[in-house]
């Protein structure tokens, strides 16, 4: 999918002021800004772990995110060094959450490396195909993402785990950064190409995952934990109908262009099926005996 001018215009402009506002307010080390005196094992669960441990897996596919990322992107100096910018912000939580599984005792290194090994055994692929449906991937990812870990935080300070909340502070923040930067793109698209970015945003919505389904080992138990995800009416409330309003949009039209989208399917695929007839009826009409050849028994 091709960008216009005043896209690729308004995309370079957007990735600057991203940049610029994280040099400035966003940058942080994971070993020097992270309180790692305040380390209390004390104050560590087997539900601490399992979240720790199911994040940094999911940030694990960090590669495989950005190549696929930088494959749609290459072309759109704005979108391409985002992505570069958001895997190298990404790689720090993966970074700083194996550090307190590890430093907290709450798993071996031989035990998160044999998890690692199984993690990196798989493979993460687009779920979405266009940059632009992937850019509503993102959107909704990034807001999803920012949810579970406000929570986590939150429960990090009920509980009086100062370095656990601020290490979920520092995380949510950058997510709460991405979030913003996918939304603001996804709105130069609705003024570019309305109906063409509804019925990508109404498939997406009607169609998103996150992206450790199907990969990280032990995904559907692990979310039986509380905090490993949130529910599908949370995510609603708190992530999908926020982004709607701030668009510009509701849910009724979302459910049109939804329902646009399915039909023009059903249409193109009735469409192909009468092509293959018609070529079926072609054949048979330029070699009469080749339905009686094929009928016949062949000899044994």
């Amino acid at each position: 999918m091709s960008a216009t001018l005043s896209q690729r215009e308004k995309m370079y402009r957007a990735y600057c002021e991203f940049f610029d506002a994280g040099e400035k307010k966003r940058r942080w080390n994971p070993f020097s800004d992270v309180p790692w005196e305040k380390l209390n094992p004390a104050l560590n669960t087997e539900e601490d772990a399992i979240c720790l441990e199911t994040f940094c897996g999911v940030e694990l596919y960090i590669p495989d995110y950005t190549s696929n990322g930088f494959a749609l992107t290459r072309h759109l100096f704005g979108a391409a060094w985002f992505e570069a910018t958001w895997g190298y912000e990404e790689s720090k939580h993966a970074l700083v959450y194996r550090e307190y599984l590890i430093r907290s005792g709450l798993r071996t290194e031989e035990q998160y490396l044999d998890y690692e090994s199984k993690v990196l055994g798989k493979v993460w692929k687009l779920p979405f195909q266009t940059r632009r449906q992937m850019n509503c991937y993102g959107a909704l990812q990034e807001a999803a993402t920012y949810l579970i870990y406000a929570q986590q935080r939150e429960k990090a300070k009920v509980n009086g785990n100062e370095l656990l909340e601020k290490i979920y502070f520092l995380v949510s923040r950058d997510e709460a950064a991405h979030r913003g930067f996918y939304q603001r793109i996804l709105q130069f698209e609705l003024e570019e190409d309305h109906e063409g970015a509804m019925e990508d945003l109404a498939h997406v919505v009607f169609n998103f995952v996150m992206p450790g389904v199907g990969l990280i080992p032990e995904y559907e138990d692990r979310l039986e934990v509380m905090g490993v995800g949130i529910t599908p009416q949370y995510f609603l409330q708190h992530g999908v109908f926020p982004l709607l309003r701030l668009l510009g949009t509701d849910r009724a039209e979302l459910l049109k262009y939804y329902r646009r989208s399915k039909d023009r399917k059903k249409e193109a695929a009735a469409e192909q099926a009468r092509r293959m007839d018609g070529r079926s009826a072609e054949c048979r009409r330029s070699d009469p005996d080749r339905a009686g050849r094929q009928a016949m028994p062949h000899a044994s």
